[in-house]
């Protein structure tokens, strides 16, 4: 992706994490998605593919955002997922920025989404 200016970041995106909340009555962990961090992305989609399986048919969508990197945004991972524009993303890959202008300066993650 080329250089990005503030302009090019235009979604607003919610980055969770799966984060205990406590215990149940049988004292087993209990989890839920809590928000890491919303920030501004840019968003651009690589592919959309079809599946079949079993006889039918499931579409996703591959997209790929880009974020400033903060202390926070460095440490998202694909255990991770973010939300956009109502949907919720699961984080396939997340990497450096491109060299140039964007090496230490943006994260761009890789995300996929089933469309319902």
């Amino acid at each position: 992706m080329a250089t990005r200016s503030a302009g090019t970041l235009d979604r607003r995106i919610t980055i969770e994490r799966h984060t205990q909340t406590g215990t149940n009555g049988f004292n087993e962990p209990v989890f839920t998605w809590q928000p890491l961090a919303t920030v501004w992305a840019a968003r651009r989609d690589a592919s959309d593919a079809e599946a079949f399986a079993a006889g039918q048919v499931g579409a996703s969508l591959r997209t790929r955002f880009v974020i400033r990197r903060t202390a926070t945004t460095a440490t998202v991972t694909p255990k991770d997922r973010l939300s956009c524009d109502g949907a919720v993303w699961n984080i396939k890959g997340v990497k450096e920025g491109d060299g140039g202008a964007m090496r230490g300066r943006y994260i761009e993650i890789t995300a996929v989404r089933d469309n319902d």
